[in-house]
């Protein structure tokens, strides 16, 4: 069986498939095409063409009339995809209308067609991932209400410190999720534009007519038109990249936490299961975390993409040679692999399974030595905060020295009994008891959550 050379073993791990459709070829042409129907229907609105050769572009203007092969062939001469495009509509109209064909793109540059149709694409996208942030978002909102009082242990530099609980933990992933949605609405005014200048800018090939065909053109393709064309302004784009790799890093955090929290020492948190997932070619007990490598592995690979638009930003003149170019693919595969990052992170959020059972016995295994702030704190009030800290410091060294739980270190140290009870100790030792503000943070973050939704 022969296949056009491609890469996509990768594709279904790295990639949401509707936004692989946004951006595979296909996705690429129509947005173009649907720029030059547009700017047709916008000119015949206001007479600059007749409207009986609007019909023959649209009819035209749909991508599987087109052979990608060849097109991509034509680019590596043409120097950008508009030009053979163009070309190759123009004849397609020609077959059935020569009198049509004259019309096509007029007064338009190639940049125009590929900013313009590089817009409507985002648009799309833009949607797609709005809509897995808000199902994600939605998602956590339950977990973390769910576990908000469930206790595990902090971790500072990677050592166990204060409990704290899973839906706290989970609260923070969600903040970060609100952030990058309010993001992109504040974005949006400015990325969805028409791009419409012609060849430097001045669309002065439409003479008086020009101002009425870019408000129609607009209007048509539902984009608002920008004070000026931004041939080589790219800040737009740059922008919206750049809410992108906040995203990719935040999704990046919770794959890192997750895998963290599945390895074999602490195995309180998991990924859901599933026939096949997470196996090992020699290992049949392995369970790794897919998902979390995906969050993780965008994260790394988008900061380098990102990188490569804010150094294009800088462009010459009215049109860019080299940086714009640069600018073709990139952007594009920033949304291919954020896209991926957000399917997975909703099948681990979803399937979330918590080992409330491990994380309780995790958090003794420095028999009670993550609680020593509790009880210093509570001492410090009664015999002053040095000497508190320093009658803790050795009860620390003691338990950990005799291999002996912290309370009955404590139990055994006459000055500590003398200012504290049997039962007071037991209950400042309870991970439950010192969880602080963790209930109020869950609440908070899905209250904004959920302001922002309503």
């Amino acid at each position: 069986m022969n296949q056009r050379p491609g890469n996509q073993l990768f594709d279904a791990y790295f990639t949401a498939r509707d936004m692989r459709g946004v951006f595979c070829d296909q996705g690429r042409v129509q947005a173009m095409l649907d720029f030059e129907a547009a700017l047709a229907r916008a000119e015949a609105r206001v007479g600059l063409i007749p409207q009986a050769a609007v019909v023959s572009i649209e009819a035209a203007c749909k991508a599987e009339h087109y052979d990608f092969a060849a097109l991509g062939e034509a680019i590596a001469t043409a120097g950008n995809s508009a030009i053979p495009l163009v070309k190759a509509l123009g004849k397609q109209i020609a077959k059935s209308d020569a009198e049509a064909e004259r019309y096509v793109h007029l007064g338009a540059t190639s940049q125009d067609v590929m900013d313009t149709g590089l817009v409507l694409q985002l648009r799309r996208a833009l949607q797609l991932i709005e809509t897995d942030l808000a199902q994600l978002g939605d998602t956590l909102a339950t977990q973390a209400k769910r576990y908000v009082a469930t206790p595990l242990a902090g971790r500072t530099w990677l050592q166990h410190a204060t409990p704290v609980t899973l839906g706290m933990k989970i609260a923070g992933w969600l903040g970060a999720v609100t952030r990058s949605r309010q993001r992109l609405l504040e974005l949006k005014p400015r990325l969805l534009v028409l791009q419409f200048g012609g060849a430097s800018g001045t669309l002065a090939a439409l003479g008086d007519q020009a101002m009425p065909i870019a408000e129609a053109l607009a209007a048509e393709l539902q984009l608002t038109l920008p004070e000026q064309p931004w041939h080589t302004q790219r800040d737009r784009l740059v922008e919206f990249g750049a809410v992108l790799g906040l995203i990719a890093g935040s999704l990046g955090k919770l794959g890192r936490d997750i895998s963290l929290l599945m390895q074999t020492e602490a195995g309180e948190v998991f990924e859901p299961s599933a026939p096949g997932k997470g196996g090992s070619s020699t290992m049949p007990h392995k369970r790794n975390p897919v998902g979390a490598a995906v969050l993780i592995g965008t994260a790394t690979r988008v900061p380098g993409l990102l990188s490569t638009l804010f150094s294009a930003m800088p462009q010459e003149h009215e049109r860019s040679l080299g940086l714009w170019h640069a600018e073709w693919e990139t952007l594009p595969e920033i949304c291919c692999l954020v896209s991926g990052s957000l399917q997975q992170a909703l099948l681990v959020a979803d399937g979330l399974e918590v080992d409330a059972t491990r994380m309780t016995r995790n958090l003794d295994l420095t028999q009670g030595l993550v609680l020593a702030e509790a009880v210093s704190i509570v001492l410090a009030q009664r015999v002053g905060r040095d000497t508190a800290h320093h009658l803790l410091e050795q009860c620390c060294k003691r338990a950990v020295a005799e291999q002996r739980h912290l309370r009955a270190v404590l139990g055994d140290e006459p000055q500590v009994t003398a200012e504290l009870s049997d039962t007071e100790l037991d209950h400042l030792l309870d991970p439950a008891h010192y969880l602080g503000q963790a209930h109020t943070w869950v609440e908070r973050a899905v209250a904004e959550y959920f302001a922002l939704t309503a």
